[in-house]
This record gives structure tokens, C-alpha cells and sequence, in this order.
């Protein structure tokens, strides 16, 4: 192609491109006008107030009665992993740290105290055996080798129950009437069924498979007459009511799923004297009450929960011979702390063995 030929073409491009532009653009303009008022017309979502909540209640719950709980002590300006609360014979509570192995003792005076019994330990759970001897499920390396321990009332003495060993994961447990204990396997995950629920007997020995299958399981409790078997499933979701023909037999038909959680996983729990059982939801900074068969019918909520404040709330405990229960959190990055929090459960606390006369 010549010069000529090169400079004519270049022309008639050039006044294509004006033509085109002359008409395109008011088009381009009307279109994106009208896109625009086509935008504002689309449907929209509007969400009140309590679906803005940083940890909104799911629909069903927020029907179910609620309360805020009251701050009842401030345990430490970091936070820390609060778990296993329990009451020795004297009255004091007892719970603990679990990344960092400490074990509190706070008097019914809020005086604080606190102890490392072995370096290596990662408690979370604590009962209190009927001899007095504190018993502490824990989740040493979190993966296979963790341990029961026993303890004396000053945490010294310590004892192996369960073995290293073993290859569990004990996370938490309960006595039964015989002396006997139940303890959570924390092992699994959603889709990875390994954990289970394991009994030892009052004499001990091999701790005997009670309840397998289970996604990481974690809070354990027995109802006051010792025949129903109530486990928390933290990787599952789930609470599961479970009958037992004897202490290492579930009877026939005897385990369900009662209740599956939205959101935060179920933590640990704890049952009062008329059955009523308490479950924690971890990462919801809220714990919800059920009735001996399992039917929601009411929540504590912790305070701040809705801007994202100790939502981290594990476990609670009910003072014994009245109905004052204390839920333990954290509020982990928020900078508020670790602390305990105080409601009226909806009965007395159970007779635990630890008491017994």
C-alpha cells in the first residue's frame, strides 16, 4: 500500500471512529442512566437490628426466652482459655487454663489463687472425686497423648489414671454414683469421626468404649439419676441424649441426637438437680438450657456478644445447694480479658459424690 492509499484509509477510520462516538456515546450515557435506575429498584435485603449482630441468634433461638448474664469476676487482663470449672468440699471453685496448664482456686471471698502442678499438662476438665482427690482430664500434645490424672486437694501428689499411652485425648469428665467416671476422646473433626466417649470403673483398668463415632467430642454430664448419658459434640454440632442399661451399655434404642447447633460448636455442659441441661456454645458468647428430654427453652447471653466480645464462652457451673451459675469466657483479641460471669440456672445445682456426707 502506497502513501496515498495508507493516508485515505487513516481518514475514513478516523471519521468512522467520529460517527460512531457521535452516536454511541449519549447512548452509553442513557444506558448506564437507566441501569442505574434499574438498580435502585432491585429487591433488597433489609435486616433489623439483631441480624446485624456479629454472632446474629439463629431464628429458632431467638424465639427461645434470654437474659444477659452479670459480671461476676475479672480472672486476668489477657485472655486466657478458661475451662473445667468445678466446687472441691470446702466450697472454693476450682478451674483452669488450658494452654498454659494453670489451675485457679477462688474462694467464695473472690480470693484468687492459682498453681502449675506439671509443666507439661493441658487441663479441661476437673472433677472431684467423693475421696476428695481432684481428678483433671487433659489434652497434652492435642493429638494423641493425653492423659486423667488425679491430684491431691492441694494439687500435690499427682497420679496417673489414664495413660499417655493410651492414645486418647480426654477433654472432660464425670463421676457416677460408684465412683466410676466418664470421659470425652477429643479426637476428629467434621467429617473425620474419631472421637467417643470412654468409662472407667470405680476399681480402674482399661477405659471401656461407651459411646464411638463421635466428632470430636466434648462436654460430658449424667442426669441426677445417674441413667441418662448427655455428650456434646463440638466438630458435629450436635447434643446427644444417650439411656444407659448399665454403665458401659447403651440400652436399646437408648441414644439420640436431640438438638443440632448453628453456628459456634457445642462445649462443655453441666445438668442441675431437676435434669435441666446447660450447654455452652463456644464462639457465640452465650449458653443455652434445655429440659431432661432435651428441648431448648432458654439462653444466657454473655455481655458485649453482639459486637463480637467474649464470645469464646466454654463452660459453667452451678454453686452447689443453690441455683447461681457461673459461665467462664474470654474475650480473646477484643482486649477485655478473661472473665466469669453470673445467672440463676433454672433449678439447684445436682448432688455431685464430692459432697456426699
Amino acid at each position: 500500500m502506497n502513501i496515498y492509499s495508507r493516508s485515505r484509509a487513516l481518514s475514513q477510520a478516523l471519521g468512522l471512529a467520529f460517527i460512531m462516538g457521535s452516536i454511541l456515546g449519549p447512548l452509553s450515557a442513557t444506558t448506564a442512566s437507566q441501569a442505574t435506575e434499574s438498580a435502585g429498584n432491585l429487591p433488597a435485603l433489609d435486616l433489623p437490628k439483631e441480624l446485624r449482630s456479629v454472632v446474629p441468634l439463629p431464628m429458632a433461638d431467638s424465639q427461645l426466652p434470654s437474659v444477659e448474664a452479670k459480671e461476676y469476676f475479672k480472672v486476668a487482663d489477657e485472655a486466657l482459655q478458661l475451662e473445667c470449672p468445678t466446687f472441691d468440699a470446702a466450697g472454693d471453685l476450682l478451674f483452669c487454663e488450658v494452654f498454659g496448664g494453670r489451675l485457679f482456686r477462688l474462694t467464695p471471698q473472690k480470693e484468687l489463687t492459682s498453681f502449675l502442678p506439671d509443666a507439661e499438662l493441658r487441663p479441661a476438665g476437673l472433677a472431684v472425686h467423693k475421696d476428695g482427690r481432684i481428678y483433671m482430664a487433659e489434652l497434652g500434645d492435642f493429638q494423641s497423648r493425653g492423659s486423667v490424672v488425679s491430684l491431691a486437694p492441694d494439687g500435690t501428689d499427682m497420679r496417673r489414671i489414664v495413660s499417655r499411652d493410651a492414645g486418647f485425648l480426654p477433654d472432660d469428665l464425670v463421676f457416677d454414683r460408684n465412683g466410676g467416671f466418664y470421659f470425652t476422646d477429643f479426637k476428629g473433626g467434621s467429617s473425620v469421626p474419631t472421637g467417643g466417649v470412654y468409662y472407667v470403673g470405680p476399681d480402674g483398668g482399661k477405659p471401656v468404649l461407651v459411646v464411638p463415632n463421635l466428632k470430636i467430642a466434648n462436654g460430658i454430664g449424667l442426669s441426677p439419676d445417674g441413667k441418662t448419658l448427655w455428650v456434646t459434640e463440638l466438630a458435629g454440632g450436635n447434643l446427644h441424649r444417650i439411656a444407659l442399661a448399665d454403665p458401659t451399655t447403651v440400652a436399646p434404642f437408648g441414644s439420640s441426637i436431640v438438638y443440632s447447633f448453628t453456628g459456634g460448636g457445642p462445649d462443655s455442659l453441666r445438668i442441675d438437680a431437676e435434669g435441666n441441661v446447660y450447654v455452652a456454645v463456644y464462639g457465640q458468647g452465650k449458653v443455652m438450657a434445655f429440659n431432661p428430654l432435651g428441648f431448648p427453652v432458654g439462653q444466657y447471653l454473655l455481655p458485649g456478644r453482639d459486637e463480637g466480645h467474649f464470645l469464646r464462652s466454654t463452660s459453667m457451673v452451678i454453686r452447689p445447694g443453690t441455683d447461681e451459675m457461673l459461665i467462664f469466657s474470654n474475650d480473646w483479641d477484643k482486649g477485655q480479658g478473661s472473665r466469669i460471669f453470673a445467672v440463676k440456672a433454672l433449678a439447684k445445682a445436682a448432688p455431685d459424690p464430692a459432697h456426699a456426707k
